[in-house]
């Protein structure tokens, strides 16, 4: 690295001060100091001159930005840990290596999934509004206001038992509930007994029959709805949902529908079909203390944040060290 021309780096939006600092010092970076999300034509002007892109999940990195181009984009490294941004298999036929940063979000975001959990069913920011909205009009303690639904004892479905999925599946066995998983395939059998987990080759029947349905797949074509109206009409009255992976695994108008005809208790989102737009439909359901919203906050810690950054920051400099950066991501096909 020492030896060569800085390579040309361009970030699409603002990242933590120290991991910023530490790509000017390794790389002609160009920041974002603003925040402001770059537009597509300010993407493809960047890719014009950029040796690196270094984009984020709100960047979407097509086919046609790609393809248009300079010669000297060699890398596109993502702080993210999913691509579902980025057309890989465009990018290969350009002979462009993409990377992304896994595992390092794993805990942050399964520590996010049981909140969400806790605060549908506990009622948590229901609880908060009284306080902070009309102080007055809280009495005091009451034996049957403000009541929740106990933890302990139920039955978590997970759809998607990868490293995030197990991570919630360790904090949901710590808290008394029952582990059951539908996955592409069965995880290994140490870990099945580690969580002393239910396998369900059928996502219906696992719906049907589980108390909290938590979505921790990874958001791909074979994933798109796979919550659909159909499958989530099979879910228990008394259940919820939690979503911390994607917004489009879920058939978000369908949920909607569910919500509002109380077929199912509660939804606890941190993540939307259209974001940063959010239904209408679903904020009314969140006044109405029938849904629980964030946004998009189950990676946001400093400490994810600046390993992410690391990782960003490792894949470049091997890529640029004449090595297979670590976390390279393969195309489909090519």
């Amino acid at each position: 690295m020492t030896a060569r021309k800085k390579p040309k780096v361009y970030l699409t939006r603002k990242l933590p001060d120290a991991v910023e600092t530490r790509m000017r010092e390794l790389f002609d970076a160009e920041l974002n100091i603003d925040d402001s999300p770059r537009t597509r034509e300010q993407l493809a002007q960047a890719l014009k001159t950029a040796e690196v892109l270094v984009p984020t999940v709100t960047d979407r990195i097509d086919a046609g930005l790609i393809e248009a181009a300079g010669p000297q984009l060699k890398l596109i490294a993502s702080f993210s840990n999913g691509v579902d941004h980025i057309d890989v298999d465009a990018a290969a036929k350009r002979g462009i290596t993409v990377t992304n940063t896994p595992n390092v979000l794993t805990e942050d975001t399964a520590d996010m999934t049981m909140v969400l959990i806790f605060a549908v069913l506990r009622r948590l920011i229901e609880g908060s509004k009284v306080l902070t909205d009309d102080p007055s009009s809280w009495a005091g303690w009451s034996p049957t206001w403000m009541l929740g639904r106990r933890i302990g004892g139920r039955r978590i479905g997970i759809v998607g038992m990868g490293r995030i999925g197990t991570a919630v599946a360790r904090r949901a066995k710590a808290f008394g509930l029952s582990i059951h998983y539908h996955n592409r395939k069965r995880v290994n059998p140490a870990t099945e007994e580690e969580l002393e987990a239910t396998y369900w080759d059928s996502l219906d029947q696992m719906l049907a029959r589980v108390d909290i349905v938590s979505v921790n797949c990874p958001s791909t074509p074979a994933t798109f709805h796979l919550l659909s109206a159909r499958r989530l009409a099979l879910m228990q009255p008394s259940s919820i949902i939690v979503n911390t992976a994607r917004g489009d695994i879920i058939d978000e108008d369908a949920l909607i529908q569910l919500l509002r005809d109380g077929k199912i208790t509660g939804a606890g989102l941190d993540v939307f079909t259209n974001e940063p737009l959010v239904n209408p439909k679903l904020l009314k359901l969140a006044h109405e203390g029938k849904a629980v919203l964030l946004p998009h906050m189950g990676s946001a810690t400093m400490e994810g944040r600046i390993d992410m950054g690391d990782k960003v920051i490792i894949n470049i400099r091997t890529y640029f060290d004449g090595h297979r950066p670590p976390n390279r991501v393969l195309p489909s096909r090519l």
